[in-house]
């Protein structure tokens, strides 16, 4: 704890334990003095988030009623309403590399702005990823340079979809044309790869699991450091314990229904919450803690894997989603699938919430994220990789305003809304995938 002798604490300071580590949210006493008492704020972190929804949306209820502005929320999204002011819509942004139009080319070109190399074998080729670019650029300052997350095993292999390799379905993210990385759907392997520390995975996961709680190995430390600290940084910290006491206790809470209830469920990892609501809550508050305490500037999340069978019983909805996006312009079939694309925005809406307040710097963690939602496909009925339901949250501190609507009159490649981002990210590249120029956010 010599760090404590300083006159300021490190951004990077870590509590550490045995096979553990804690990375503390952004602090006053992390700000020199001297820029303190000048009253100019710290430079701001700025973070990256991509948000995947699955088969596109009924864009009648998607798209904001109000021509320039959020002030209209659309059915799908009026759950954004306490945050619409850090929220731009966009209408008439197209995916071209997607085309000829397939459930893979919509998940492989939504990040890479890509066309997907025609293979059921090996020889897959893609492009590198707007995170992964991001991730090269930036990464190597935080613990994990990048966090590629999901709600779905992906485990099929071979062929998946029209001649197309499951790796295009499987993974969003990929640091080369050759090399997708897979995502994380388990709670607890997310939650062991933030705070495990030293050693191999087992010996990481088995001292984890030993304890009753992470924070048991870092209570002195913790202590001491607390002494230290003013009034509002103390606050700050014991919320944040406080939200990682809570993620292990859900997560506990999970592992413990599956021993009583061993029945396996194959649509979902061993040992998550029973209800896919519970599941998305859990792993957006993993992404909450990663970010909040700086482990990862980079975060990648599927809510749902193309062609997903799953059924939302908990909203009322028993028909499998993916038959319900091929709807055949059936008006019962259209509204039941409104209603999963309004549940995931609702679940959206609420990290979204969190993020906003959560203190960093002089804003929030959502002023310093900049968050894209959305997915590539606009129209699921005919595979259309035009006029994509998409979001951007977020990058107050980088001057991205919010409560807009940008609607085009002609398609725009969703590309430039990639290299925008990354500009406001500070990653300076010329182009990206398809690009033709930027979008003014």
């Amino acid at each position: 704890m010599n760090f404590l002798t300083r006159k300021s604490l490190q951004r990077r300071t870590v509590l550490r334990g045995l096979g553990a580590s804690l990375s503390l949210p952004l602090l006053d006493a992390m700000i020199p003095a001297a820029t303190a008492l000048g009253a100019t704020a710290a430079k701001p972190v700025k973070r990256l988030g991509y948000v995947f929804m699955p088969m596109g949306a009924d864009l009648s209820r998607w798209t904001p009623g109000s021509e320039d502005n959020l002030d209209t929320l659309s059915p799908i999204l009026e759950s954004l309403a306490s945050v619409k002011n850090q929220v731009t819509a966009f209408t008439n942004l197209e995916l071209q590399p997607a085309y000829p139009g397939s459930h893979a080319t919509s998940n492989s070109a939504f990040l890479s702005a890509a066309r997907a190399k025609l293979t059921e074998s090996t020889d897959y080729y893609l492009g590198t990823t707007a995170d992964q670019i991001a991730a090269k650029e930036i990464g190597h300052e935080t613990q994990l340079p990048s966090l590629e997350l999901a709600m779905d095993m992906m485990q099929t292999v071979g062929q998946c979809d029209n001649g197309y390799a499951c790796v295009y379905q499987n993974n969003l993210s990929w640091s080369s044309p050759t090399t997708p990385l897979s995502a994380e759907a388990h709670p607890r392997l997310v939650f062991e790869k933030l705070f495990g520390e030293g050693g191999s995975k087992a010996d990481r996961q088995a001292a984890l699991r030993k304890r009753s709680s992470l924070l048991d190995f870092v209570k002195e430390d913790m202590a001491s450091l607390k002494r230290e600290l003013g009034s509002a940084d103390r606050e700050k910290v014991d919320h944040y314990l406080d939200s990682i006491r809570e993620v292990e206790r859900r997560i506990q809470k999970a592992e413990v229904s599956v021993r009583e209830n061993p029945e396996p469920d194959l649509d979902r990892p061993v040992g998550v919450p029973d209800s896919y609501r519970d599941h998305a809550r859990l792993m957006f508050d993993l992404q909450l803690l990663a970010l909040q305490g700086d482990m990862t500037r980079i975060i990648s999340f599927q809510l749902a894997r193309e062609t997903s069978n799953r059924t939302y019983t908990e909203i009322g909805i028993s028909d499998p989603h993916h038959p319900l996006s091929h709807h055949g312009n059936d008006p019962g079939k259209i509204e039941r699938m409104s209603k999963i694309n309004a549940f995931h925005v609702s679940l959206f809406a609420e990290y979204l919430e969190k993020l906003a307040a959560t203190p960093e710097g002089n804003g929030s963690l959502l002023d310093q994220s900049l968050i894209l939602y959305g997915s590539g496909i606009g129209n699921p009925n005919v595979h259309d990789h035009t006029n994509l339901p998409i979001l951007v949250a977020g990058g107050q501190a980088a001057g991205v305003k919010g409560n807009r609507h940008l609607s085009y009159d002609k398609p725009v490649p969703l590309a430039n809304l990639h290299l925008t981002m990354l500009h406001k990210a500070g990653v300076r590249i010329d182009k990206f995938g398809d690009s033709d120029g930027m979008v003014s956010l």
